[in-house]
């Protein structure tokens, strides 16, 4: 099968379910964000990362695959590949597991230090514009709310991910001065 299809030269894509849509439907920005999400973490993954690390990134890429699956399919009686109230509460889990590595946040920080923290917060901010797309799809349009709080906890988790690696790579976080 070849990877063009020319079917989206008119400026429209397909969703699940067959309906066509202009590529700027607000579904379409929404799952384009989190994919961009996805590859963040892609680029995350790329450097050296301790292995628990890299397990969760790993596991999180899968589940921001269904998170994409999800928000591109309006069918919301269609059960297969929703992000689930589990996925959320897991994402929770890990906050507090790597939270408690660190000692009580102070003051703002700037994003930065260590390489992969670097980009961990460029994914964290990815996520957070994902959730404004999403956020503004769930406006017009009715999608399953799992998707909005999955996109929420995972930029909380990938801010708490960074200062992990700041602080195991012995790099401090940089304090922002007004």
């Amino acid at each position: 099968m070849k990877i063009y299809t020319k079917t989206g030269d008119d400026g429209t894509t397909g969703l699940q379910g067959g309906k066509r849509v202009l590529k700027s439907d607000l579904r379409i920005v929404a799952y384009g964000a989190v994919d961009e999400t996805n590859s963040s973490l892609g680029v995350v993954l790329s450097h050296d990362t301790d292995a628990d690390i890299r397990e969760l990134l790993t596991r999180i890429q899968n589940e921001l695959f269904v998170a994409g699956s999800d928000l591109s399919n309006p069918d919301l009686g269609k059960k297969d590949n929703r992000v689930t109230e589990q996925m959320v509460e897991n994402l929770e889990k890990n906050i507090d597991r790597f939270e408690a590595e660190l000692s009580p946040l102070t003051n703002f920080i700037l994003p930065g230090g260590h390489q992969s923290a670097a980009h961990l917060h460029m994914a964290r901010t990815t996520s957070r514009r994902a959730e404004t797309d999403v956020v503004a799809l769930a406006k017009e349009e009715q999608i399953n709310a799992h998707c909005q709080k999955y996109l929420n906890r995972l930029s909380d988790l990938l801010f708490v991910l960074a200062r992990v690696v700041n602080k195991r790579n012995g790099t401090n976080d940089t304090v922002w001065k007004p």
